[in-house]
């Protein structure tokens, strides 16, 4: 069984995002090998026109370059990206995504393609912060079984320990 049908098998009905991309990372790739369900709700898209596809259509003015560039530096050396997007959505409307993005090795310790997972946040007002994390807040949340298993992963969270490549082995 590959990555890609465990992902396929557990994340299907997961209310976050997920997205499985090939490994290339300069223009235009990557291309998107897999999405589930929550992702093409997130971007107003079917998942029949998302497949195929890179992931910068999602992209728009008001997508900062900066965190691209972040983004692009942290596939490239293989590492994990933790940020937040200004992205949009088929019909045109900008919404704000968190990404948690993680590079996949096989058994060789070569990247095989990335997973990312996403989620719409919205401002946090009038809370303090200490990291970015702390300023968004999920638009909706999950008490499912599977979304405990992604925040065991670090999935979504900051801290310096979960700052690592995401193993398929981990998945399970």
């Amino acid at each position: 069984m590959t990555i890609v049908e465990i992902i396929r098998a557990f994340g299907r009905d997961l209310p976050v995002g997920i997205v499985i991309t090939d490994a290339s990372i300069e223009r235009p790739g990557p291309t998107i090998v897999y999405a589930n369900s929550a992702f093409g709700h997130l971007v107003g898209r079917d998942l029949n026109e998302i497949i195929g596809q890179t992931p910068r259509f999602m992209q728009g003015k008001e997508t900062r370059r900066a965190t691209l560039d972040a983004f692009h530096h942290a596939l490239r050396v293989g590492e994990r990206f933790h940020g937040f997007l200004t992205n949009y959505r088929a019909d045109g409307t900008k919404y704000r995504a968190e990404i948690d993005c993680r590079p996949l090795s096989n058994v060789l310790g070569k990247v095989e393609g990335f997973i990312a997972f996403e989620r719409e946040v919205v401002r946090r007002i009038g809370r303090p912060f200490e990291t970015h994390g702390g300023r968004y807040g999920a638009v909706s949340t999950s008490n499912d079984l599977l979304g405990d298993a992604l925040r065991g992963l670090g999935v979504f969270s900051s801290s310096e320990a979960d700052l690592r490549p995401l193993e398929p082995k981990e998945i399970l």
